[in-house]
């Protein structure tokens, strides 16, 4: 079945450089805005928000556009659905940066490096920001470690920059690069977290016993893994990919080290994994062979042979997201585009 059957519902939103990092809003006022990233291989590099008005000439408009130094290796909203926090949006690449948003200006809350005695940083190549706790956000670098930091974030007085943030814990997690990180919802959400990184292992932690951690799945070649993606529903699975590889791997953190499931019908090396906010059976994939799938995995641990759902782009897909307020919204980008489908 394709997307192109359905009437229309892809909008889609032209920037005037290579997208690559990309995320939704999740605020219940702000549910059709997004922000993304420019990959552009310098220094200056920009993230503008955009919100969709679904009209078909000019479906998008351009909110606000900010410099930021480097590419963004991630960016995300503040996990806020009920809007009581302040309206921010934070960005990694050198180090890990905090903005308030506001639909006249940007402005930088807080800049995060874990680095205090060096004018050095080793680059993040990503985090996440705990849905339970949005005070905590873990960050991935290529120094082989992941930092947990804490954010204060007080009420607005005025002018006064009220958001700050600290160092929790940071800890060596893998032997190599940790090329991602991702909280799970299990055990209450907010001290269970994972990674991957080029060793080509998964490493599972707890906030409350760093002392220890436990591997979950290692490539058989030793690839690198380059994202990790929980299940939103049922915190047991999770998805992970390899460098360059064709196949997405589910894991099941009960079984550990034998996957679950394969998907692998992509022709290319696969550059995305989206779990479904409303189901825990969906995962959508995404890859250089242009094609965003969507997989039903309900029969696991038999064999899954074939997307239920497939999108043909005209670009190399290099990320996708599943709007968690608005679950039939999926976003893609792919060359200086953003596109959002109605799945």
């Amino acid at each position: 079945m394709s997307l192109h059957g359905k009437r229309k519902e892809i909008y889609k939103y032209e920037a005037p450089w290579t997208v690559y990092a990309m995320n939704w809003s999740v605020r219940p006022d702000k549910r059709f805005r997004l922000a993304l990233g420019s990959f552009v291989e310098e220094y200056n590099n920009k993230v503008r928000s955009v919100v969709c008005r679904f009209t078909s000439f000019y479906p998008f408009v351009c909110r606000n556009t900010f410099d930021h130094p480097y590419p963004t290796t991630k960016i995300m909203w503040i996990p806020d659905t009920k809007g009581v926090y302040p309206d921010l949006l934070a960005t990694s690449g050198d180090y890990l940066r905090i903005w308030r948003v506001s639909d006249t200006e940007t402005r930088l809350e807080c800049l995060l490096n874990n680095n205090k005695n060096s004018d050095f940083c080793a680059p993040l190549t990503s985090f996440d920001w705990n849905e339970v706790d949005p005070n905590l956000l873990g960050t991935s670098s290529i120094d082989t470690t992941c930092t947990i930091w804490g954010l204060e974030t007080g009420q607005v007085l005025g002018r006064v920059n009220l958001v700050s943030g600290h160092v929790k814990t940071q800890l060596i997690a893998h032997d190599k690069e940790v090329y991602d990180i991702a909280f799970s919802r299990a055990g209450g959400g907010r001290d269970m977290f994972a990674s991957v990184g080029a060793d080509g292992s998964v490493r599972m932690f707890d906030l409350r016993h760093l002392e220890h951690s436990t591997i979950i799945y290692e490539d058989p070649q030793h690839h690198p893994l380059l994202r990790l993606c929980w299940n939103k529903q049922d915190p047991n699975y999770l998805a992970t990919m390899a460098m360059d590889g064709m196949e997405v791997v589910i894991l099941d953190v009960r079984v550990p080290c034998t996957p679950v499931a394969r998907l692998n019908n992509h022709r290319a090396c696969v550059n995305g994994i989206a779990w479904a906010p409303h189901s825990s059976c969906h995962i959508c994939t995404a890859a250089d062979d242009h094609q965003a799938l969507i997989w039903d995995i309900q029969q696991m641990p038999r064999a899954i042979e074939d997307p239920i759902l497939a999108y043909t782009a005209e670009g190399e897909i290099n990320n996708v997201q599943w709007a968690s307020t608005q679950p039939d919204w999926i976003a893609i980008c792919y060359n200086n585009c953003l596109e959002i489908l109605r799945v």
